[in-house]
């Protein structure tokens, strides 16, 4: 009980710590390419710096399992994927539309997450995860206008779902910020290649115009991305993947209300916002207390 109580508050926080990703995929003037490139290089490269000093104290915290090792590569490939794909989103729509496709992956999760990970699937899972898309339709009345925006999120949401539930597969498995390293290097590697076809079909530039572009892109890399990962990986030892990922349904809500106070993305408000808000509460309220009742 004390140690799901302590699992659901740094979830909770990650999740308010969550809530700027889009607002930085607002911010930085960069396509979702390049900008998913330059948060994992310098994500990785912060993480590195500090590795290196931990490694001098910790040396048999690196010596993981091979088999964990890759899965650890291929969780960072997904991860770069859904970042990609949710900052394109975002461009492609607005930072309401592009967090509020996130309600998907407490759906897909219900489904996934008993097929991946060998767990007997759960109706009350499904309901909770129906609850909580019906509270986010609420909220935005998707515009057909942003019809390519609201697909590519939608994908987005799945390859989160994917990210969470093959995450939880390593989660415990090693040193939380060793297993990190080895995810950034996979989403780094993934990138690098992924980014340089598209420069080369597209004939882009790697350049960053603005410094202040530099400055976000520390921010989102330092605290969005490690500080939140690390998190991550700390409380999936105690909590279902499914959890988490209804639980992150109220990211969008975050989202969207920064969005409201920076960009006045004012769409969103009125009786739908309260009435949606209600729903994800509830729904991530009955999740979270089933799990302190009964332990998972």
């Amino acid at each position: 009980m004390q140690r799901n109580s302590k699992a659901l508050i740094s979830l909770h926080l990650s999740i308010f710590i969550a809530g700027f990703t889009g607002v930085f995929g607002r911010l930085i003037e960069l396509e979702s390419p390049l900008l998913s490139l330059y948060r994992t290089a310098l994500a990785f490269f912060i993480l590195a710096i500090y590795l290196y000093f931990y490694f001098k104290h910790h040396q048999d915290a690196f010596c993981l399992p091979l088999l964990i090792k890759l899965k650890a590569l291929l969780v960072g490939a997904i991860l770069f994927v859904h970042w990609v794909l949710f900052y394109a989103s975002i461009q492609l729509s607005n930072i309401s539309v592009g967090v509020v496709c996130l309600s998907a992956m407490g759906f897909f999760s219900s489904f996934l997450e008993p097929w991946l990970l060998k767990r007997k699937f759960e109706l009350k899972n499904l309901g909770f995860s129906f609850l909580s898309l019906l509270g986010l339709l609420a909220i935005f009345h998707f515009d057909i206008s942003f019809r390519l925006g609201i697909i590519v999120g939608i994908i987005s949401s799945l390859c989160a779902s994917l990210f969470t539930i093959t995450n939880k597969t390593v989660s415990g498995k090693g040193d939380p910020k060793v297993l990190l390293g080895y995810e950034m290097a996979g989403a780094l590697v993934t990138g690098f290649i992924l980014v340089l076809a598209w420069a080369f079909i597209f004939n882009k530039s790697f350049k960053i115009e603005r410094q202040l572009d530099l400055i976000y892109l520390i921010c989102l890399a330092s605290v969005c991305t490690i500080g939140l990962y690390l998190m991550q990986l700390n409380f999936l030892k105690d909590l279902s993947a499914f959890t988490v990922n209804l639980s992150y349904n109220l990211e969008p809500v975050y989202s969207i209300i920064l969005a409201m106070i920076i960009f006045h993305e004012y769409q969103s408000l009125g009786v739908g916002f309260v009435l949606g808000l209600a729903l994800i509460a509830l729904s991530v309220g009955l999740q979270n207390l089933t799990l302190l009742r009964f332990r998972k």
